[in-house]
């Protein structure tokens, strides 16, 4: 089962077409994101947070359309969007966790999400978590062989070590890569699928990769 959550970054760089394709699939609001749903017609199962991102009027919303509402003070152990994801995990065990409104607008915020799944509390579910936006597609993998697929229109991907890692491997990406180890954070952007699924493999650490494409300003 996959349970989607929708999160407070910039509207802008939310997919909506997506998550209309999603509708009838478990929701859960983080904060403004209930707000967000129930404008998209759907109802999250679950409405988390501490609302300073919502207005009074929004929030009337959100208490007359959603059954179960957990409010949180604005100051408090964890940010709205550790807090969905510990309600996903803890409610719901789902096989995948996809976050959408995680990226883009304030820097630290945007950080804090991309960082999340290293966390202690979602380590058992790196590899469960997806970030999503109208531009990107962000995965986590552990060490091991993986294949990745291929996102029609997202034809870049890059290999972002975000622990130190050893044997890094590009089996048949356009750009190989054969054994590389490193020490600290490192991005190999730019590169791009030479086919339907494409393979990379390492020995040790934590890797994100990211399936992206440019968005024509119009």
């Amino acid at each position: 089962m996959r349970l989607n959550i929708m999160v407070g970054g910039p509207a802008a760089l939310i997919p909506f077409g997506q998550v209309q394709a999603r509708k009838k699939e478990k929701w859960l609001g983080v904060d403004i994101g209930a707000t967000r749903l129930l404008k998209a017609g759907i109802i999250p199962t679950v409405a988390i947070g501490d609302f300073d991102s919502t207005s009074k009027q929004q929030f009337e919303r959100v208490k007359n359309s959603v059954d179960h509402i957990q409010l949180f003070p604005p100051a408090k152990d964890f940010t709205d969007t550790q807090l969905g994801v510990k309600n996903a995990i803890e409610l719901y065990h789902p096989d995948e966790i996809a976050i959408f409104g995680a990226t883009g607008g304030r820097l630290d915020q945007y950080l804090s999400n991309l960082f999340l799944p290293l966390e202690k509390d979602f380590k058992d579910y790196l590899e469960k978590i997806q970030l999503i936006d109208k531009q990107n597609y962000v995965n986590y993998y552990l060490p091991g062989e993986h294949t990745i697929m291929s996102v029609r229109g997202f034809k870049y991907l890059a290999f972002v070590n975000l622990t130190p890692v050893s044997g890094l491997t590009l089996i048949d990406e356009k750009y190989p890569l054969t054994n590389w180890n490193s020490t600290i954070p490192f991005c190999w952007s730019s590169n791009e699928f030479t086919g339907e699924e494409n393979h990379f493999k390492f020995d040790s650490g934590i890797v994100a990769v990211i399936k992206s494409r440019d968005l024509v300003v119009k």
